[in-house]
């Protein structure tokens, strides 16, 4: 009677083995997928809108996740959780709500990304029924960090020509583009330049920056951004970077040369005091605030 007892409990095993191997291989047919993202290193969400019409409780039920390689994320039978069945990169990660028949996946990476599948059957006497199954993709993303313009040392100090970096890191997916927007009271100038991107080959996660040069309006109050476009309606500002122009008016400067050029022969203790003065007040031309 033990060998029969035995017998019979190795086939049904068996049974329930191929059941979900069979299962595995049938294509989800029905609605379209549900789409859902999740941000990297939190927690994303792969419904399975189970309706349980029936009431069934956990007990009758063989409930499990798998990716699109066909990986059992998790298992539950009749109530159980079965971490033997589970594949080892996703031990530990998972945490079923029964209220609303969600698995979470904690801890998501960008290679996350991608198709899942939830199956539900019912066990009955005749063995196990498939009662429920639904699909959901997966989209992981990163946030990429606000742009940062760095200014270069221009080559000559008269020189009206900025040079630029601006850079953007940990971010995914890969930005469609970079460039930088200069802006004056009465006109807005965009200089594009290549976009230079590596990826981390273990987090998948991309850094960005482009190097641009372009000239400064003589005598304007300049504001320059960097924007990072991740989506044709999304775009990252950085901080503004401002340059403010101290004018000094050419005319009142020339005078003063002019007088000084007039007093010079006529030189006296007094007249050499006042020589000295306006020189020095004509030497302070302009500046430039970075």
């Amino acid at each position: 009677m033990g060998t029969c007892d035995s017998t019979m409990g190795l086939r049904n095993t068996l049974i329930v083995m191929a059941l979900l191997l069979s299962v595995s291989t049938v294509p989800f047919s029905g609605a379209a997928s549900l789409k859902s993202h999740a941000f990297f290193n939190e927690t994303g969400e792969l419904p399975c809108h189970f309706p349980n019409t029936q009431n069934l409780s956990l007990d009758e039920l063989v409930i499990f996740w798998q990716d699109q390689n066909k990986l059992v994320l998790y298992e539950l039978f009749k109530g159980q959780e079965k971490p033997n069945n589970v594949n080892p990169k996703y031990i530990g990660r998972t945490s079923f709500d029964q209220d609303s028949w969600t698995l979470r996946l904690h801890n998501v990476q960008i290679k996350d990304t991608g198709s899942y599948q939830c199956f539900i059957h019912h066990r009955r006497s005749q063995g196990l029924v498939s009662i429920h199954q639904m699909s959901s993709d997966l989209i992981v993303l990163a946030n990429f960090s606000q742009p940062e313009i760095r200014l270069i040392a221009n080559q000559t100090e008269k020189s009206n020509i900025i040079n630029l970096t601006c850079s953007s890191i940990q971010g995914y997916p890969e930005p469609q583009r970079m460039y930088v927007s200069l802006n004056t009271t009465n006109s807005s100038s965009t200089y594009d330049a290549v976009m230079k991107k590596s990826q981390s080959n273990i987090t998948e996660l991309y850094n960005v920056s482009i190097s641009v040069s372009f000239p400064i309006p003589p005598e304007t109050n300049v504001t320059i951004f960097c924007a990072l476009q991740l989506e044709p309606t999304k775009i990252i500002l950085s901080q503004p970077y401002n340059i403010e122009i101290i004018k000094v008016e050419e005319k009142e400067s020339e005078q003063t040369a002019k007088r000084v050029e007039l007093q010079e022969p006529e030189r006296s203790d007094e007249v050499q005091c006042d020589v000295n003065i306006s020189k020095t007040a004509s030497d302070n031309k302009s500046a430039t605030d970075f």
